[in-house]
């Protein structure tokens, strides 16, 4: 198994529970990949992903699999804010990636304005026909429900989950099942979206788990590892090729320091779900994979804040606070009040105290290393580096929360920075996933995981990794 994030550890541990001798590796220094923790001001934190989306049920069915069923948690219901030129304002209560499940909505009416509102209620009277061409999320928003929407509420939300640009996406990754919902309800998407959240398990469209998501890759490590599994870090995978007896050899890089010496791993099944598939598989059995270009995703730059804040005890913009497009007076993309999203978070703190999140990186620029430590790596460009970004994060902060906060409020702090974390599901990137796929279908005994190929998110992720794992098992050619 190369890669020991969530995909590669869920991967794992069907081969393990299968009864198959299991070793892992990652060339990170702990396994978990964007799902990890940090200590900040004497708090354990998530240092990436806190919340998964339960639109299918698999992350929750994983996590009652492994003990943690009682310690799901859904986030406060104080609903989110969209920071932009023309002011701020609350995000839909209910939509998908920021299109409005009902355009007329006071939530929806004050973000976008009079205008704006009556231009998406189109969408309701709207022939089947307008938008059906288009391939892209924002391109489709923007046929039927109008520019105001896509601007307003549709960027500000994808640029928080994918850092990208929804004239880059392909609707059919981004959102899986809109454009089939819309279609059974005359091509309106306020209607389509109201079907897929009708068909949605019932509660909160994300959940999280009372301590930190962090929690579940310990327990997944866990489990792999009582079932004999073993998971390897600072281990990267250079080469694979195949043996005349049709194992596979694959060749490993040490990373600790000093390294220690290379070693070459055969094997009969080889699950890659690391972000380098293309690159490692490159040549094996025949294999053409040397001209494909899988988007990098872009680098993603975390700064959380510990405030000694009462005035935030009010949760002034409720779980936190999206920027839309040309926004000039923060640098932040998105800012998470952790505090005010979940109790756990708020228990911990203590009166008074509280945890805010800002994300910085957009699609602009490219992964660095794949294997740096979380807290190595370039921060987007011209991003300050040190105390100077803890003080814009301070001032970012400050505005979004339309309080005033400043270094005698701040009770710690960290920094963490993610490369190749969020590849953008461009129609570029996912013909790319579909001729790694394609590759592998032909080489036996390999499968391929991983948010890379399956799409950002727990909800994605999870389901591809275990059918990657179980068509080993099975004995299938996987892809």
């Amino acid at each position: 198994m190369v890669g020991a994030g969530v995909a590669g550890l869920v991967a794992a541990r069907e081969l393990v529970h299968a009864g198959l001798r299991t070793l892992v590796i990652d060339e990170r220094d702990a396994p978990g990949g964007v799902v990890r923790a940090h200590e900040v001001a004497g708090l354990t934190l998530d240092a990436g992903a806190e919340s998964y989306a339960t639109r299918n049920g698999s992350v929750a069915a994983l996590l009652a699999g492994l003990g943690l069923a009682d310690d799901v948690v859904a986030p406060q219901p104080r609903g989110a804010w969209v920071h932009l030129t023309s002011g701020d304002g609350p995000l839909p209560r209910t939509g998908l990636l920021g299109v409005p499940a009902h355009p007329w909505a006071p939530d929806v009416r004050r973000t976008l304005g009079t205008p704006g509102a009556l231009r998406a209620l189109l969408d309701l009277v709207l022939p089947a026909r307008v938008g059906a061409r288009e391939t892209t999320l924002g391109g489709l928003v923007r046929a039927r429900m109008g520019a105001a929407v896509v601007d307003r509420l549709v960027h500000p939300v994808v640029g928080g989950v994918h850092a990208a640009d929804p004239d880059d996406l392909a609707v059919d990754t981004a959102a899986p099942g809109l454009r089939e919902a819309a279609a059974a309800e005359r091509g309106s998407l306020a209607r389509g979206v109201r079907r897929l959240r009708a068909a949605a398990p019932a509660g909160t469209a994300v959940e999280g788990v009372a301590g930190g998501l962090h929690r579940l890759v310990d327990a997944l490590v866990a489990d792999v590892t009582a079932h004999g599994g073993v998971v390897l870090t600072r281990t990267s995978a250079a080469s694979v090729e195949r043996a005349e007896d049709g194992t596979l050899v694959v060749g490993t890089q040490d990373r600790h320091k000093p390294p220690r010496p290379a070693r070459e791993l055969r094997t009969a099944r080889l699950v890659v779900a690391a972000p380098g598939a293309a690159r490692l598989l490159d040549g094996l059995d025949g294999a053409s994979l040397g001209d494909v270009q899988l988007d990098a995703g872009a680098p993603v730059t975390l700064v959380t804040l510990v405030l000694d804040a009462p005035v935030l005890d009010a949760a002034p913009r409720g779980t936190g606070v999206l920027v839309g497009p040309g926004v000039d007076d923060v640098r932040a993309k998105a800012l998470t009040h952790a505090t005010a999203k979940w109790g756990w978070a708020a228990e911990s703190a203590g009166p008074g105290r509280h945890v805010v999140r800002l994300s910085y990186g957009r699609a602009a620029g490219t992964g660095a290393d794949p294997g740096a430590d979380h807290d190595a790596g370039a921060p987007p460009a011209d991003l300050p580096t040190g105390d100077a970004l803890v003080d814009l994060a301070l001032r970012d902060a400050s505005t979004l929360l339309g309080v005033r906060l400043d270094r005698g409020a701040l009770a710690g702090s960290a920094v963490v920075r993610w490369t190749q974390s969020l590849p953008r599901p461009s129609t570029a990137h996912r013909e790319a996933v579909a001729a790694v796929r394609a590759a592998v279908a032909g080489l036996p005994g390999v499968a391929v995981c991983g948010a890379w190929a399956a799409g950002n998110g727990l909800a994605s992720v999870v389901p591809d990794a275990r059918a990657a794992a179980r068509s080993l098992v099975a004995g299938d050619s996987p892809a």
